[in-house]
């Protein structure tokens, strides 16, 4: 009997999947994730973080960070973009959002805070970030223009680590909008084909 690996995004649900959720044996949740009101279970074995966002950077200033209930749950955190990433491809504040404390990478000090909070930290490697632009279609003299969400990343890193034989993956939340910079038409062509080829599933 296969096991169930479910990622769920920060968009609506459209019903109460506590009971799936939380019986799985993997889950994954974004950022800060949304817990829809208790909708989208407790489980949290990993969290996808983006520690190069201004959001972040609000996040780590606010004492009551940690009191998320999945950030709290959360066995690993894992940061989307590593350094490398974010130096060479990411967008840098300008110089008057410089000296107001903006600055385009946040890896030291998310790892300070979650290393605090007792907290597995690991980083993605800067070839998985390089090849899932080239899964997208992302060109290098597009890369400083157009990023993959950590969704992309996170859905992704799933099915590397999780095989079809062993391993059932659903998805749910997913809007596939948001910030302009990344390719959500590609992002959700992506995951369609992934998804008529039995690779993923949705929860419905």
């Amino acid at each position: 009997m296969r096991k169930t690996a479910i990622i769920i995004g920060n968009g609506k649900l459209e019903r109460d999947i506590a009971g799936i959720v939380d019986e799985a044996q993997f889950v994954m949740r974004f950022n800060e994730p949304v817990l829809s009101g208790g909708m989208s279970g407790e489980r949290t074995d990993m969290i996808m973080l983006a520690a190069s966002s201004k959001i972040l950077y609000r996040r780590l200033l606010d004492p009551g960070f940690m009191d998320n209930a999945a950030l709290k749950a959360a066995k690993v955190f894992m940061l989307a973009y590593h350094p490398d990433i974010i130096r060479k491809y990411h967008p840098r504040p300008n110089i008057f959002q410089r000296l107001q404390g903006r600055r385009a990478d946040w890896t030291m000090q998310a790892i300070e805070l979650l290393g605090r909070a007792g907290k597995e930290i690991r980083i993605m490697p800067p070839q998985t970030y390089i090849a899932g632009c080239g899964e997208l279609g992302i060109s290098e003299r597009h890369m400083h223009k157009v990023f993959p969400s950590t969704g992309f990343l996170g859905i992704r890193y799933a099915l590397a680590r999780f095989p079809a034989s062993e391993w059932d993956v659903k998805l749910c939340g997913f809007g596939w909008e948001g910030w302009k910079r990344h390719d959500w038409q590609n992002e959700r062509a992506w995951v369609e084909n992934k998804i008529a080829n039995d690779r993923v599933s949705l929860i419905t």
